[in-house]
């Protein structure tokens, strides 16, 4: 697993040891926000919002992720996460996760985001989903759990397996029609599948 390997080389801080559910836990959780970053910034008609008289169109992409606590579901949001890389964005998420569990979050830890991502695969195992958007934000990644799948070659005996993970992108359609959403989702692919596009 050529990706996985990439993801733990670049996450695993000196002598720190990951284990393989630990990577596809970060894959899942930091690889598809900072994909999604990313993809906002290359598809900036998705990091909008829509208001009575016009769409607004953000010039910082700020991503909320849900954590689950003992006290409700809280929604932190990393700021300017695609300007950030894997690293900076495992830390982030580690220290707002705490910061929810802790009951310690201040307004500026959930205001201002622009886009959601909502990750039942990791925690949960969850294989797919669909998520409801948060206003006034457009849109909000579905993020399943990552599995292992059989892919048959051309010879009888030929396979190989690869690791597959479902997203589901939903959208208000005032702001990102079906077309913008292909186009993003298309994007995200193409970040989450070479993870080495993703380092800053």
């Amino acid at each position: 697993m050529k990706f996985q390997s990439n993801i733990a080389r670049w996450l695993k801080k000196e002598g720190d040891k990951v284990s393989p559910g630990e990577v596809l836990c970060e894959v899942e959780t930091v690889g598809s926000r900072t994909a999604a970053a990313l993809a906002l910034r290359k598809v900036p008609q998705c990091n909008s919002s829509w208001t009575d008289n016009y769409i607004r169109q953000y010039n910082n992409v700020n991503i909320n992720g849900a954590v689950q606590t003992d006290n409700g579901l809280y929604v932190p949001v990393i700021k300017d996460a695609d300007k950030k890389g894997l690293s900076k964005i495992s830390d982030d998420v580690k220290n707002l996760a705490q910061k929810a569990k802790e009951n310690s979050l201040k307004p500026e830890d959930y205001e201002g985001g622009t886009f959601t991502v909502s990750n039942l695969g990791g925690p949960f195992g969850i294989r797919q989903f669909c998520a409801i958007i948060n206003p006034p934000q457009s849109g909000i990644l579905a993020v399943g759990s990552a599995e292992k799948r059989v892919i048959p070659g051309s010879g009888h005996d030929d396979f190989k397996f690869a690791s597959f993970m479902s997203v589901t992108l939903s959208c208000d359609h005032r702001v990102i029609d079906g077309a913008i959403g292909a186009e993003w989702l298309k994007a995200f692919k193409g970040y989450i599948e070479n993870p080495e596009s993703m380092l800053l």
